[in-house]
């Protein structure tokens, strides 16, 4: 399931993104503030908080104004009093989820480990919230917490004198890179609950079909034969093989960006 940001009403949205008071929310609390209703102390940050620990424990599909409303102890009718709707909700959820990650990324050690560091934290951060990766990247939330993970790249970015032409699609690769190989770990790890079959289990029955119904797969496809016998892999792990790719796809990357670095620094894989 694809959702997409900004599906709410837009000034509401900006002005509970940014916590700012305008003419279209001034009947909306601000954070911190209670209101009447059924419950007293509610706040938009305790909905968020709220409606990501559904989204952490039963997926985006198990979202909802009630669903929030009873993690709460009240009523979905007493949130709308704050947050508008589950459309605004979602924008608010996936900043939010963004907050924490760190502002500034020391270069004194090298460009390469700096963007490594924003890269494996950016990782950790999709894997311990997947349901972040259902919301489409296409229409960004536009969010103050989602804007410091960009800055934060874009400073580290910055002590390297990458000119215009070369700095935005390296943001965009990288940010990419990330965002792919995590929506690849967290479908693994996802597809074994969902279809009642392990990986291994999987790959066992698959490569043992595979060498007796296409028995000449290696001078068919012999160079796709020579990438799988070179790897050492026994244990399917999901994981671990979207973050190794991940790390070899960043220096990659980096490689060519910052040819003077000369593979200096240590993989966030």
């Amino acid at each position: 399931m694809t959702l997409y940001g900004g599906q709410g009403d837009p000034a509401r949205t900006m002005a509970l993104l940014w916590r700012a008071h305008s003419p279209a929310t001034e009947h909306l609390p601000r954070t911190g503030r209670t209101a009447p209703g059924p419950k007293q102390g509610l706040t938009v940050d305790a909905i968020i908080e709220a409606a990501i620990a559904v989204a952490d424990a039963d997926g985006m599909d198990r979202l909802s104004m009630r669903a929030v409303g009873e993690r709460l102890g009240t009523s979905a009718m007493a949130l709308y009093t704050y947050v508008p709707s589950k459309r605004e909700l979602v924008d608010l959820m996936y900043d939010h989820a963004h907050a924490g990650l760190p502002d500034v990324y020391r270069v004194d050690g090298g460009v390469r480990p700096a963007a490594l560091a924003w890269a494996d934290d950016l990782w950790d951060r999709y894997l311990r919230h997947p349901w972040l990766l259902q919301v489409s990247y296409a229409r960004p939330v536009l969010g103050p917490h989602e804007q410091a993970v960009l800055e934060s790249l874009l400073a580290v970015l910055h002590a390297a004198d990458l000119p215009p032409r070369k700095l935005r699609p390296a943001v965009s690769a990288l940010f990419h890179l990330v965002r792919g190989a995590a929506q690849t770990a967290t479908e693994g790890l996802a597809a074994a609950s969902a279809t009642g079959t392990s990986d291994q289990q999987w790959w066992t029955e698959r490569s043992a079909l595979l060498a007796r119904l296409a028995p000449d797969f290696a001078q068919r496809f012999p160079h796709s034969a020579a990438l799988a016998g070179s790897s050492s892999t026994t244990h399917y792990d999901p994981v671990r093989l979207a973050k190794d790719a991940l790390g070899g796809g960043l220096h990659l990357l980096l490689d060519g960006l910052l040819p003077a670095d000369g593979g200096a620094g240590t993989s966030a894989a």
